[in-house]
């Protein structure tokens, strides 16, 4: 093991307690000595009901398992993730609205901590507040954040390669391409183009207005100080930027002028985790559930790979073949077919059309039912199959955006496609394949869960 530490034991101890009760007063009570504790796959970790011990794990072997505590009928529950016996390389602590994430973060925020170096040196930074997006691939720093550490501009032609990449919420980065490298986890760095955030880049900011949107100013603004894509593709626009000059994506930036142009598929902005040398098929993320009304914060993994070592083997999911143009699949809900849906841990809450359903309320931009509704949908791959029912709940959001907590299973909002964001994510573990890649349940693009 690196630094010369030693091995980690078979047997850790793990406190899950304490469990909280909430009751119908909304008070709450410390009821751990009175739930029972349950593990669903012992063979990982098992935890005590014993005196003394209530709601102590004991972690076994590398996988996953779901606790719960039930009492009089009613049950809570959390996935836990064990990594034992390895150097832990390839995995990065997500926080959804916690340590790695700015204190003024919006809610339902999972970020990641990823360290950017000068090409070649051991002059790097380590940056956290980076929005961890399943939805989009490559890495996005704004440029005020890294302007201590020199990075080589990708040309194009004579003149300097600019990015755009525009977002379901109507926002935009802009910004050049520079050449840096990228560290992820204890992984061994990779050289890759990415996107310095920069909205005065090139030209004045009426043009990238009229070229890009709306692109963000400031980290403040946008709620992030950068975005990480480990999305289904290895560069953000692939063969139709590398072949189309009206791409919309990609311009050369000269002279206070810019102009859209067609860009190699080896100097788009890249999946970094595309890149690594072993762990590089796709990746995994796992969070625990949280309760109805919320939590303050909560603590998961990304984990590089499929099934390319012990901690991140795979059993007992189903895979979703996605789109390979656009990495979609179909959702069926309320019998509209939505072909266009797509999982995305960069959204905050689950969009759908509620056209048809009277119930969900709106209050701004979000659902807001007097009532919290209990709602179902249909997952299915691309092609059609596999299929598979999904379960979620729709809540008040004006009531829960206006207690203390940040971390909601229950909030969404209106959206022509479905899109299954950042609660979709809480309870489970989610499975990312890149496309043209193959792991041992199958090759990308691809989700599974």
């Amino acid at each position: 093991k690196k630094n010369g530490s030693p091995p980690k034991s078979h047997t850790q101890l793990l406190t899950i307690a304490p469990a909280t009760g909430t009751y119908s007063d909304n008070t709450t009570q410390d009821i751990t000595t009175s739930v029972t504790w349950s593990s669903s796959n012992t063979a990982v970790a098992t935890i005590s009901n014993t005196n003394g011990s209530n709601g102590l794990a004991t972690t076994l072997v590398t996988g996953t398992t779901t606790i719960t505590a039930s009492l009089d009928g009613v049950s809570g529950f959390t996935l836990l993730t064990v990594l034992l016996n390895e150097t832990d390389d390839n995995v990065l602590k997500v926080t959804v609205n916690g340590s790695l994430c700015s204190t003024s973060s919006y809610p339902n925020k999972p970020c990641v901590s990823v360290t950017v170096c000068s090409p070649g040196t051991s002059n790097c930074k380590t940056i956290n507040d980076i929005l961890l997006d399943t939805g989009a691939s490559g890495l996005r720093i704004f440029k005020s954040i890294i302007t201590d550490i020199p990075l080589k501009p990708v040309a194009s032609g004579s003149v300097t390669l600019a990015n755009c990449m525009q977002y379901a919420d109507g926002t935009a980065n802009w910004g050049s391409v520079q050449m840096a490298d990228v560290i992820l986890g204890n992984e061994p760095a990779v050289t890759v183009p990415i996107q310095i955030i920069d909205s005065t880049f090139g030209t004045s900011y009426e043009q990238i207005q009229s070229l890009c949107g709306n692109p963000e100013i400031t980290p403040q603004a946008a709620g992030y100080n950068g975005i990480l894509g480990v999305g289904l593709f290895t560069e953000d626009c692939g063969l139709a930027c590398a072949s189309y000059s009206t791409n919309g994506v990609y311009y050369s930036c000269g002279d206070s002028t810019c102009t859209s142009t067609v860009v190699p598929l080896s100097e788009q902005v890249q999946n970094p985790v595309a890149h690594l040398p072993i762990d590089n098929n796709g990746v995994i993320i796992t969070l625990p559930a949280v309760a109805l009304g919320g939590t303050t914060a909560v603590d998961g993994n990304l984990i590089l790979g499929i099934g390319t070592r012990s901690n991140n083997m795979v059993s007992g999911v189903t895979v979703y073949p996605a789109d390979p143009s656009y990495g979609e699949f179909i959702t069926v809900f309320n019998n509209k077919t939505y072909n266009d849906s797509y999982i995305d841990s960069g959204a905050n809450g689950i969009f759908f059309n509620n056209s048809s359903m009277s119930v969900l309320t709106f209050c701004n931009e979000w659902y807001c039912p007097s009532v919290t509704q209990s709602l179902s949908a249909t997952t299915k791959g691309y092609t059609g199959l596999p299929s598979d029912v999904v379960l979620f709940q729709i809540g008040n959001a004006s009531t829960l955006l206006g207690s203390s907590n940040k971390v909601f299973i229950e909030i969404g909002g209106p959206d022509e496609s479905f899109i299954w964001g950042l609660p979709f994510f809480l309870g489970r573990s989610v499975y990312v394949g890149f496309e043209g890649k193959t792991s041992s349940i199958g090759t990308g693009p691809y989700w599974a869960y």
